[in-house]
């Protein structure tokens, strides 16, 4: 991906390219350099100046979506309430997740194709992680929860919300009332055990 200021046409070139890969996402079709160059009428080579592999490509299209989730994640570390700080953070999230099909395959990709992407994640992951040990040492979430668990819950509640609907705000309803379910499990009290159940 070229990382220096572009000239005029190179530029043009280079939004017509990451619109043409963000159409693709959105309809679930992968991403293949020549597919993109016939969709956006460049020539092959063009569209590999700009991006040496799909994995760039994609990770670029994702890019806007993991600043913004960074972003928010920030703004949420000043909230008073450590609560709905978290709380406000996961749903975004596990909005973000159904509603932006490049975000998981991102996220969940072994390896990155380009640095950016890794500062990304790892400024994402670490402030969701700050997020939840100001919820715990508040008291308001399980003690026993950890940064850890934090990913493969969201991405649980992002592929049950996408089982049953390709309609993008129709998933991220569900995934808020499925989120809504869960943290009322990880925020509630434990119900106390009657030391002398019913026989």
């Amino acid at each position: 991906m070229t990382t220096a200021p572009l000239r005029k046409d190179a530029a043009r070139n280079w939004g017509r390219i990451v619109a043409v890969a963000r159409g693709l996402v959105d309809e679930g079709t992968p991403l293949q350099l020549n597919d993109v160059a016939r969709r956006a009428q460049l020539g092959v080579g063009t569209v590999y100046r700009h991006f040496p592999t799909a994995e760039a490509l994609l990770e670029t299209v994702a890019t806007p979506c993991l600043e913004e989730l960074t972003a928010q994640g920030e703004q949420a570390l000043a909230a008073e309430d450590p609560k709905d700080a978290f709380v406000g953070f996961l749903t975004r999230t596990v909005e973000a997740q159904v509603t932006d099909a490049s975000l998981s395959m991102v996220t969940s990709a072994p390896a990155d194709a380009l640095p950016r992407t890794t500062e990304l994640k790892q400024s994402l992951w670490s402030v969701g992680g700050r997020l939840l040990d100001r919820a715990r040492d508040a008291g308001v979430v399980r003690a026993d929860l950890t940064s850890g668990d934090l990913v493969p819950l969201m991405c649980g509640i992002a592929y049950a919300a996408s089982v049953h609907s390709t309609d993008p705000a129709v998933r991220a309803d569900t995934a808020r009332r499925y989120l809504t379910a869960l943290l009322e499990g990880l925020c509630g009290q434990r119900a106390p055990q009657d030391p002398h159940p019913a026989r």
